[in-house]
């Protein structure tokens, strides 16, 4: 019997890194280099966590991420369910090499229900070195293997029905 936990996110479809031919409508929030957390409360009240699951895991139980992220005989893996206003939004999963956790980076293991964008995008040492997107289904998704004081992180975002993505009209924070 496998105790293996499966992930929140399914397979993806992934497109060109180099050429992602995106709607006009979704582009802007699929290709935002800034924190997508700080985007979300643009349009809503509060944002929530719903830490779905975090740990360890071993090299050979990465998917396709494997072939993203240097190799490393553990990988710390956080999935979350992020909400706002009671409403799930996005669907996040964080793939951290063991080794980008030495350092002040030892805190990303610490993140428990803060958005990972809060972290991150507090660090003047944040780079991105792309975005890709794909579909799982009729969901947008992305991804973004970023570097945190030159060390690696992927995270993968799955955008749910009720995120402001598929609400083209909705462009403000609520009253």
């Amino acid at each position: 019997m496998s105790t293996k936990k499966k992930s929140i996110i399914k397979c993806i479809d992934w497109r060109s890194i180099e050429e992602p031919d995106l709607p006009l409508e979704v582009a802007g929030w699929l290709m935002e280099t800034g924190s997508m957390t700080e985007r979300f409360e643009r349009h809503c009240h509060k944002i929530i966590i719903d830490l779905k699951h975090e740990g360890f895991i071993e090299h050979q139980a990465l998917s396709d991420e494997k072939e993203l992220l240097p190799e490393s005989p553990r990988y710390w893996i956080r999935e979350v369910v992020m909400c706002a206003d009671d409403e799930p939004w996005l669907l996040g999963r964080t793939v951290i090499p063991q080794d980008t956790l030495s350092g002040p980076e030892h805190a990303l293991l610490n993140l428990g229900k803060t958005p990972l964008g809060r972290y991150l995008f507090s660090s003047k040492d944040l780079k991105r070195d792309y975005i890709q997107t794909g579909r799982q289904g009729d969901l947008w998704a992305r991804r973004s293997l970023l570097q945190l004081s030159n060390k690696p992180l992927l995270l993968t975002e799955v955008f749910l029905p009720a995120s402001p993505l598929y609400c083209h009209s909705r462009n403000t924070k609520l009253a």
